[in-house]
């Protein structure tokens, strides 16, 4: 019986031991693991548009959230010189002017993630014009482009021409993403879908092109006319359109063919947008030479001969002017139509409205949110002033831009109003920003995050205190020895029990 009883107790202590040590194992690796940060990712989009192109760096933590990044600015740059569609005749020479910014682009980004760091350029409506125009001297800028990125320390993306609806859904996206209505922290300090959060539609104006973005009241009805955009999980369905040729610059280019048209003469011309005593000589080609004035060429066109341009400063026949550049009896007065026959649903919710849009009613002295008459008084006031009055009514004075505010302000007025149909009572509802917090609102941060679902998460970095293999090691060991010892404790006792029966049996048949 002693003899059964020792190897028992062994396989008893053994199988504790067993269990024990596994447990204390598994706790220690999992307790005392170090979690080691991945990081930052760092990207890099180049805004090339119509007058300027403007580098954005982003970073984001390594790991992602729902498979989108949570992306921030970290750095922007204005490339000196005007947009890259301006180098069609020498493509060559369009690489230097960007040397300034990605030098300080390389000292922003540590040089050991420089390699790793993607490159991304998108050119918008000055590119897409000059693609219809001459496709060889657009595929030359592109090219140009891609020779002096391979030359640079960073992953170059390539160049690329992106279309109208995809700027104008990379602003919604920047936006809303911006205003915190895809993500937001909670009292835990994770990400959450923010709960019953609207989104605010975009309204986006450049130099060549003018986008509206917003979700519809009822999508199914538009399902023709919006894209789907899929972020941290959600799927949302945007109605988006693009105008070519309502930048603002390639708007003031076709006003200026227009008054030469109706003008008496060739070479001096009224313009009453333009300040009064206002005077500038500009060279045919410059506002007739566009793709966009194509139908306002003049037959005598020459493109060096000079047009002297006055001012008389008249807001009412501004006014007038600025009309004619809308077709809104293509829509003979259909709800569901802004201008030139364009489909458009109902506008709805808030609005944020951003590039030119900002510059202008900042010029104006009105910032954020404000009534119609607000901005009408504003504008008239404005466009009542001389040119020299105007010198000390502007924070930032730089005559290219001072002489087009009065102009940019009635195309402002003629798109929202009677184009997207933002009447007295809706007006307010549109939000005029420039950025939120230290984020530029536009289309590139949209693209970067779009951008980001593509490249591949980092999973956080593990420090643990057993090498894997000898962390399995041990656990197969432990478990294998606790396993023998339970088995070997099963026998036993089914051999005790056995000798027990036996022993009864033996004492049942005793002869008295």
């Amino acid at each position: 019986r002693m003899l059964t009883r020792t190897p028992s107790v062994v396989a008893q202590v053994f199988l504790l031991l067993s269990i024990v040590l596994v447990i204390a194992i598994a706790v220690i690796q999992i307790n005392q693991q170090q979690i080691l940060s991945p990081g930052l990712k760092y990207g890099i989009v180049l805004d090339a548009g119509s007058s300027r192109t403007t580098v954005y760096v982003y970073e984001w933590p390594a790991e992602k959230e729902n498979d989108t990044g949570v992306v921030s600015q970290t750095f922007k740059c204005n490339v000196k010189g005007p947009g890259i569609s301006s180098y069609e005749s020498n493509p060559g020479a369009l690489a230097k002017p960007f040397d300034d910014c990605l030098n300080k682009v390389k000292e922003r980004i540590p040089v050991n993630l420089h390699k790793n760091t993607s490159v991304y350029l998108g050119a918008t409506a000055g590119m897409r014009l000059l693609r219809l125009q001459n496709e060889t001297a657009a595929n030359e800028v592109l090219a140009s482009i891609q020779n002096y990125f391979r030359a640079q320390p960073f992953e170059f993306r390539g160049a690329q021409i992106i279309t109208g609806p995809e700027e104008g859904v990379y602003g919604w996206i920047t936006a809303n993403y911006l205003m915190g209505n895809f993500l937001e922290r909670n009292l835990w300090r994770t990400w959450v879908h923010p709960y019953g959060k609207e989104t605010v539609g975009a309204l986006d104006l450049g130099g060549a092109s003018t986008q509206i973005s917003f979700i519809p009241e009822d999508t199914q009805e538009n399902f023709n006319s919006t894209l789907q955009v899929k972020l941290y999980g959600y799927s949302y369905n945007v109605y988006t359109h693009s105008f070519q040729c309502y930048g603002r610059d390639e708007a003031e280019k076709r006003l200026l063919a227009l008054l030469l048209q109706k003008s008496n003469t060739s070479s001096n011309v009224d313009n009453p947008c333009y300040p009064q005593n206002y005077n500038t000589s500009l060279t045919m080609k410059y506002f007739s030479g566009s793709l966009c004035t194509q139908s306002l060429k003049p037959a005598n066109y020459y493109p060096n001969q000079l047009v002297n341009f006055h001012g008389t400063g008249d807001p009412g026949l501004c006014q007038e002017m600025v009309s004619l550049l809308f077709n809104f009896t293509a829509c003979r007065d259909r709800e569901d139509c802004s201008f030139n026959g364009i489909h458009q649903p109902k506008v709805k919710g808030n609005f944020v409205a951003f590039s030119g849009f900002y510059y202008t009613i900042n010029a104006l002295n009105l910032s954020g949110q404000f009534s119609l008459a607000d901005f009408n008084s504003s504008m008239w006031f404005f466009c009542s002033q001389s040119w020299a009055q105007l010198q000390f009514m502007l924070p930032k004075f730089e005559e290219i831009y001072a002489r087009s505010y009065c102009f940019s302000a009635n195309f402002i007025y003629y798109l929202l109003v009677h184009g997207y149909n933002f009447d007295a009572e809706v007006w307010p509802q549109i939000h005029f920003q420039k950025e939120v917090g230290n984020s530029s609102i536009a289309w590139s941060l949209g693209y970067m995050l779009s951008l980001t679902t593509m490249i591949p998460a980092e999973g956080k970095l593990i420090h643990l205190p057993l090498k894997p293999p000898l962390f399995a090691g041990l656990i197969v060991f432990l478990t294998a020895t606790a396993l023998l010892c339970l088995l070997f404790l099963v026998y036993l006792s089914i051999v005790s029990r056995n000798r027990k029966n036996i022993s009864c049996v033996e004492h049942v048949f005793i002869p008295e």
